[in-house]
């Protein structure tokens, strides 16, 4: 494994949160599948595909059966295993353990740069695209997804029932998951990372969070950030909030399954 300069977040992908992903992969591509096209459909036959923050692998995949190579690099060991042998046998996927802020990527190395939601998280996005455009090639493309803010979403309005009882679990607009949630501040980190003609384009996309309701408050609880807050209150409070969590859900849920209207930012750019 090459250098970390990120420690909280690897200590916390290869803890409790990278084995959550890992154990529970078709649960989370089920969350984050309905965006995949955003991406793979910039994907060409002759690239070579650098996916950032992986994960398990999925859209690594996907992109390799549609180009020339693809490589995931993710911090996450845990995660990283499954995405390897959920690629048994697919020739042209590899995959790295690193810190993408300071891997040592070869110049130019890749056609384009991609990812699904996993971009959020770099103590310095700058020196971390900076590095993603060294590994491009003159020309090389970016084209990655990241969440957008919650206020008006449906993601939203279910934490919002958690406001009461627990913080948000995805921190304020502007750090964490939401890190990249205003446009303005996205383009002027890409911009001084090198990359020109940069666009962010507002995207949706149905999310499956559970079969049923019960379900989908089950899994939403256990996910790291909601867990966390739930460990730090006492039982009675606890309790009222996943209430609040499963009232939340009842709306949104139909005979087959519970789906929010998930929205992201689909944010291009190129190395001049």
């Amino acid at each position: 494994m090459t250098g970390i300069v990120n420690t909280a977040q690897a200590e916390a992908w290869n803890g409790y949160e990278g084995e959550h992903w890992a154990s529970h992969a078709e649960r989370y591509d089920a969350v984050n599948n309905g965006f995949n096209d955003y991406v793979l459909d910039r994907v060409g036959p002759d690239d070579r595909v650098l996916d950032i923050g992986c994960g398990n692998g999925r859209l690594t995949r996907l992109a390799a059966a549609r180009a020339r190579s693809a490589t995931g690099v993710d911090l996450s060991g845990p995660m990283l295993a499954t995405a390897r042998a959920r690629a048994a046998g697919v020739p042209n996927v590899t995959f790295e353990q690193g810190d993408v802020q300071v891997y040592p990527f070869a110049e130019g190395g890749f056609d384009l740069a991609v990812s699904r939601f996993g971009v959020m998280f770099f103590a310095d996005p700058v020196a971390a695209f900076a590095n993603v455009r060294r590994a491009l090639s003159r020309g090389g493309r970016l084209a990655f997804l990241c969440m957008t803010a919650l206020s008006g979403t449906d993601l939203g309005r279910v934490f919002g029932a958690l406001a009461e009882y627990l913080p948000q679990p995805t921190g304020p607009d502007g750090s964490g998951p939401t890190s990249f949630a205003n446009p303005e501040r996205t383009t002027a980190v890409l911009t001084e990372a090198g990359f020109e003609d940069v666009a962010c384009t507002r995207v949706e996309a149905d999310q499956v969070w559970g079969r049923d309701v019960p379900d989908a408050a089950r899994f939403i609880g256990d996910w790291g950030p909601v867990r966390h807050h739930l460990g730090m209150v006492d039982d009675a409070t606890a309790t009222k909030a996943k209430e609040a969590l499963t009232a939340a859900l009842e709306p949104f849920a139909g005979p087959d399954a519970v789906r929010l209207r998930g929205t992201a930012w689909l944010v291009t750019g190129r190395r001049s």
